[in-house]
């Protein structure tokens, strides 16, 4: 298609072309953003699909969700939200109006009213959070601003990021803690800071981009052993005492192994256990991110530690993020008080990096809050059972079904199979056609044809939200061919 369109001077991404819309086209003036494979990918894929992904919403990402409606008038390659039906033909106004899950938000706005399975809300404090946070946050803005507009190791600390800090260490079982404006960033701007040139990296083969960020702006050597195999950890740590750094042979002056509580695209916790004794025979530290498990993982909530019977004091790093299971946003780091002292000075992110809003800080202390049981309620508790069975039942359905179910049982994230990259628009636009949020991934998330629908359940979801949403996508899978695990042709 790129040939002929370059022959005969049209087609739909015709660089030098001045009428497209966007000045960038025009290679006179402008270097492409994308080469090669990358750029067959986004013409001929990403461009064509992109109306399932970046959804925005007009409400709280709750167990029930309003997704703004959108339109493309180039086949997809820009999208825009539709806005009133006014904007439209009475003719076409009449396919919204008439659509089951058709609603209207402020500004009379066209939006589709969804069940929400995408979205990190696993203890459901967007669905009860006027009655759980909102007099603490809202008090929060009595006294402090909602921005400090400095760094932290400047004049970005409050009172309030202090409590977070000190409330955050004692909920995981460290000495201290530190908090960060970011989740992603937490892990990009640490892991550079405490490992450099002369250290070794031990990464699990499916950890997360932030990780894999921080330990290449580290400068350190990076290793990578399969996913959640603690022999072949054991195999990469006995080579890397015994045969020491490349070219000199010197030993290696520190070695950190890093995995994750729970990981995102997968569903699986990791073998922690495991990985802690063999850290633990060969001298290495352990770097555990809990972005997705704190909160979501274990009796209390604690995490990946309380729900593998392993001591926090075993863990040398302790990561995660508020995003998830607290209803806030910004990231954490703890381990021992010299750690986290030399942290605060050295870590970019604490350095120079806006410090955390003191109306997050509130909203964070208030659902610890909630979670420890120091409101008076055992509402916490409830969240955390009710999430728990909410996960184990969805989970148990879908591999009823003969859908291919990814992960592990009392982990909230369920990843589904598709594996045909076709079928991530096919998928995608008939759950919403049906009243579903969900969420997709493609490449370069993952391997191209390991394509995948990935649900996360939240204790905010009834069972009567799940049984619709189950037999939406029983129907769903006969119309795709999904049913994998049963057949190889779905």
């Amino acid at each position: 298609r790129d040939f002929c369109a370059k022959i005969f001077r049209k087609g739909r991404y015709i660089a030098n072309r001045k009428d497209t819309g966007c000045p960038a086209d025009d290679i006179r003036f402008y270097a492409p953003l994308l080469k090669s494979f990358e750029n067959f990918y986004t013409k001929r894929l990403y461009h064509r699909i992109q109306d399932c992904f970046n959804r925005p919403l007009a409400s709280s990402p709750g167990a029930k969700v309003n997704v703004l409606e959108r339109i493309s008038y180039n086949g997809n390659k820009t999208m825009q939200v539709l806005g009133q039906l006014c904007n439209l033909s009475p003719e076409d106004a009449m396919l919204y109006t008439e659509g089951r899950h058709y609603a209207t938000v402020s500004g009379d706005r066209v939006t589709r009213d969804c069940l929400n399975l995408g979205s990190y809300n696993y203890l459901g404090f967007a669905d009860d959070w006027k009655i759980t946070c909102q007099e603490g946050v809202l008090g929060s803005l009595e006294g402090l601003p909602v921005g400090m507009g400095s760094s932290r190791i400047e004049g970005g600390t409050s009172r309030l990021h202090s409590k977070v800090e000190k409330i955050v260490a004692e909920f995981i079982g460290k000495e201290d803690a530190m908090v960060l404006n970011m989740g992603f960033n937490t892990n990009a701007t640490t892991i550079p800071a405490l490992m450099g040139r002369g250290d070794l990296i031990v990464s699990d083969e499916l950890n997360h981009t932030s990780i894999v960020n921080g330990a290449r702006n580290s400068g350190s050597a990076i290793r990578c052993f399969r996913h959640n195999d603690t022999q072949h950890l054991e195999e990469i740590l006995k080579e890397a005492i015994v045969m020491g750094q490349p070219r000199t042979r010197r030993p290696w002056k520190r070695i950190m192994v890093i995995v994750e509580g729970i990981y995102s695209m997968e569903g699986e916790y990791c073998d922690l256990r495991n990985v802690v004794r063999v850290c633990k025979e060969y001298g290495a530290y352990v770097y555990l991110d809990e972005a997705h498990s704190i909160g979501a993982m274990g009796p209390t909530g604690r995490g990946c530690c309380e729900y593998t019977g392993v001591d926090p004091k075993d863990v040398d790093i302790m990561m995660g993020t508020f995003t998830k299971s607290f209803g806030g946003m910004g990231g954490y780091i703890a381990g021992s008080k010299d750690v986290i002292d030399f942290l605060r000075k050295k870590c970019s992110a604490s350095s120079y990096h806006t410090s955390l809003s003191p109306t997050v800080c509130q909203q964070i202390i208030s659902s610890f809050e909630v979670i420890m049981g120091r409101d008076g309620t055992d509402i916490g508790k409830q969240k955390i059972n009710a999430l728990r069975d909410n996960s184990n039942y969805f989970r148990m359905r879908l591999s009823d079904m003969g859908l291919h179910v990814l992960g592990h049982y009392d982990s909230p994230i369920m990843p589904v199979m598709l594996y045909n990259p076709t079928k991530i628009a096919a998928f995608s636009r008939e759950c919403l056609k049906r009243g579903l949020a969900v969420v997709v991934v493609g490449f370069p998330a993952v391997p191209i044809l390991m394509s995948r629908a990935r649900f996360c359940i939240s204790a905010g979801h009834t069972r009567e939200d799940l049984d619709r949403a189950l037999a939406e996508i029983d129907e769903i899978a006969d119309l795709l061919k999904l049913r994998y695990a049963k057949s190889t042709f779905g």
